[in-house]
């Protein structure tokens, strides 16, 4: 499997319905797992063998997904200000009420501050 093809899946009654429209592939299923199976079935069918990732998508998912996204980003700031007063990585966790992400987001704080002071200043 040489190629990734991600499609959009949509609810339609009880069915998942998805679209691969580069390669005119329809599929369905009553799950995603059904329906990502029944895409590449159908891409198989064409010749074309790839790994075939799916995304659901309503508007309901579309808002979870921001507000998803915006909850890491608040969580990564709070962090890297904690972060930047010398707070201990238990307290961050503490405050944050993640623990399980800090090492983990500390480290990328990390390695981003290595980037920026790597950039030339002008």
């Amino acid at each position: 499997m040489s190629e990734r093809i991600e499609c959009l899946a949509y609810r339609r009654g009880r069915e998942w319905v998805a679209h691969v429209p580069e390669h005119g592939v329809y599929g369905h299923g009553p799950t995603l797992k059904a329906a990502r199976r029944n895409i590449a079935e159908g891409l198989a069918y064409i010749g074309v063998t790839a790994s075939v990732t799916i995304v659901a998508v309503s508007p309901e998912l579309e808002n979870l997904r921001t507000i998803a996204d915006t909850y890491s980003t608040a969580l990564r700031e709070a962090v890297h200000a904690l972060a930047r007063c010398s707070a201990t990585v238990g307290d961050i966790a503490s405050a944050t009420n993640v623990p399980h992400r800090i090492k983990a987001l500390l480290a990328e704080i990390e390695q981003q501050d290595l980037v920026d002071n790597a950039r030339p200043s002008h």
